[in-house]
């Protein structure tokens, strides 16, 4: 589903309450409504704004992957045959459980993905047996992170 995007003027009072949502989304809307020195119903109103012109998108919980086994992340430049086969490998591709990000990138590679894996075999039987079998992908590259240094959201 495609959200309907709408141009909306962000103003100091918007903004303040974006960096506030962005350090912690279950911040009581009242503790903003303090902070920004307007009332609760205020915020409340100024949240859907922007909820319905698509600048904020829900809100999550944050699972470390760690946390839940998953010891290798990686990340694998993915080259295909032929740009028209673009769709249908995206499809195999969300299909990959252990893929969580995909980007239709310029340069090298025609995807960018992230990958999560319990460890390096687990890593391997993906990119061997699953990744690297679908139809239409003809090189892929792997880079392993050994360390994620900056983990954030857009400052505002």
């Amino acid at each position: 589903m495609k959200i309907k995007q709408m141009k909306v003027h962000i103003d100091e009072v918007d903004q303040k309450i974006l960096s506030y949502l962005i350090k912690n989304a279950r911040i009581p809307f009242l503790e903003i409504a303090r902070e920004c020195g307007i009332s609760g119903a205020a915020i409340h109103q100024r949240v859907k704004k922007l909820e319905d012109a698509g600048i904020i998108d829900g809100s999550r919980f944050i699972v470390k992957p760690r946390a839940l086994g998953y010891e290798v992340c990686a990340f694998v430049g993915i080259t295909l045959d032929h740009a028209h086969q673009y769709k249908m490998v995206v499809d195999k591709i969300d299909a990959i459980s252990e893929i969580v990000e995909c980007h239709f990138t310029t340069g090298n590679y025609t995807f960018l993905v992230k990958m999560l894996c319990r460890d390096n075999q687990h890593l391997m039987d993906v990119l061997i047996n699953t990744l690297q079998n679908i139809p239409g992908v003809s090189k892929t590259e792997t880079f392993i992170s050994l360390d994620q240094t900056v983990d954030r959201e857009i400052k505002l």
